[in-house]
């Protein structure tokens, strides 16, 4: 077996949920501050998924105060605590760059039934 798949397969995350481009998304973030570590919520639209293995991350877009603000997560961070799919997006394709320009009612997605 290849060295380099035998030490990706120690450090894949097991946990994921299973989401994709379109699906709302809560992300629990750790994050530390000195010395103190505090879980931080991101809850946004999935624009992207990319790369596979151990090199996984996905693209989450919210608006916060009107402003659009996107943030790259790697999937198999230590510093995820979990993820939570909270809507699925009935979308198709897999890179949603278009809601950049989108505002208001126009950036709605969706629901996919299930």
């Amino acid at each position: 077996m290849d060295l380099i798949k035998l030490v990706e397969a120690q450090y894949k995350k097991t946990n994921v949920p299973d989401f994709s481009a379109g699906d709302t998304v809560s992300v629990y973030y750790k994050i530390k501050e000195g010395a103190k570590e505090r879980i931080q919520q991101f809850q946004g639209v999935v624009i992207q998924r990319r790369n596979s293995g151990t090199a996984e991350t996905f693209t989450v877009r919210k608006i916060s105060g009107g402003i659009g603000v996107e943030r790259i997560f790697p999937l198999n961070s230590p510093n995820i605590d979990k993820i939570d799919v909270l809507r699925r997006g009935k979308v198709r394709r897999a890179r949603l760059f278009y809601l950049r320009t989108k505002i208001g009612k126009k950036a709605r997605i969706k629901e996919r039934r299930i």
